[in-house]
C-alpha cells in the first residue's frame, strides 16, 4: 500500500479551530486503518490533543497499561 503526499493549500484552515494551518506548527493526521481517508490538518499538537478529548477519540482505543 502507498500513500501519495501532498502540500495542503496555503489558506488550508486547522479542523480544531478554523485557523490558517500555516500560521502556526502545521499538523496532518491519516486514519490509514481503512483506505486512508483524507488527511485531517491542526494547526499544533494543542488543537490536535483538545479534538481528541472532545471527539471521544482514546475511549476503547488505549492499550491497557499494568504495573505489573
Amino acid at each position: 500500500m502507498s500513500t501519495t503526499i501532498e502540500l495542503p493549500e496555503n489558506d488550508t484552515s486547522c479542523t480544531y479551530c478554523g485557523e490558517r494551518i500555516f500560521d502556526h506548527e502545521p499538523i496532518c493526521i491519516r486514519d490509514c486503518t481503512d483506505d486512508c481517508g483524507s488527511p485531517t490538518y491542526f494547526c499544533n499538537y494543542a488543537c490536535l490533543s483538545s479534538h481528541i478529548d472532545e471527539q471521544g477519540r482514546t475511549v476503547g482505543n488505549a492499550c491497557q497499561w499494568s504495573p505489573e
